[in-house]
């Protein structure tokens, strides 16, 4: 059996990789697998763990920083997220596609830590900034000043799409994932 793909999609925040990503999971013919997070907080109602997220303790995870067995992680209003690594490794050893739509910090992290053929990374793009403030602002969920740092954050992540092996431009999220399914065959067949 060959061993599956670290695939791993990023970008600023509001290009749509939620809505991207989506899309690609329809796609049964890609094998894709979605990484479950690990975290700090609680389950909220109807959350199952080791379905939705690996619920530790606060001194579990940052035993795991310690003992280097996340791929990547951050701290997010107290709590903490990451990608555990032995979960990681054995979908990919059983064939398995693992789709990680994350921060471009956890990107970097994976990137460092994970190097080889079967890692790749795709950079989501908006059509423009201007498009990318009007998709963040129709949310209608953010203060002013929160869109204003949502906005200033993202204008420096796209600065690190050539840290990716793919950038993918988000003008239609159909076509968008269309692009990566063609992406993923293609290095499925090497």
């Amino acid at each position: 059996m060959n061993r599956g793909l670290l695939i791993i999609v990023s970008g600023p925040s509001g290009v749509g990789k939620g809505t991207v990503v989506k899309e690609l999971m329809k796609d049964k013919s890609l094998n894709l697998s979605y990484s479950i997070s690990m975290t700090t907080r609680k389950p909220r109602n109807g959350e199952v763990d080791g379905r939705d997220y690996f619920f530790v303790s606060k001194e579990g995870f940052e035993r795991k920083i310690e003992h280097d067995e996340l791929l990547e992680f951050a701290k997010f209003v107290n709590n903490y997220y990451g990608t555990p690594k032995a979960y990681v490794e054995q979908m990919l050893d059983s064939g398995h596609n693992i789709l990680l739509e994350i921060e471009t910090n956890g990107a970097r992290q994976v990137m460092e830590k994970m190097k080889g053929n079967n890692v790749v990374s795709i950079f989501l793009l908006p059509p423009s900034l201007y498009e990318l403030e009007s998709r963040i602002r129709n949310r209608r969920t953010e203060t002013e000043e929160v869109i204003k740092e949502r906005l200033e954050k993202g204008s420096k992540e796209l600065q690190l799409k050539s840290l990716y092996e793919y950038n993918v431009v988000n003008d239609v999220p159909e076509l968008a994932a269309q692009r990566i399914a063609e992406i993923i065959k293609d290095r499925m067949t090497k």
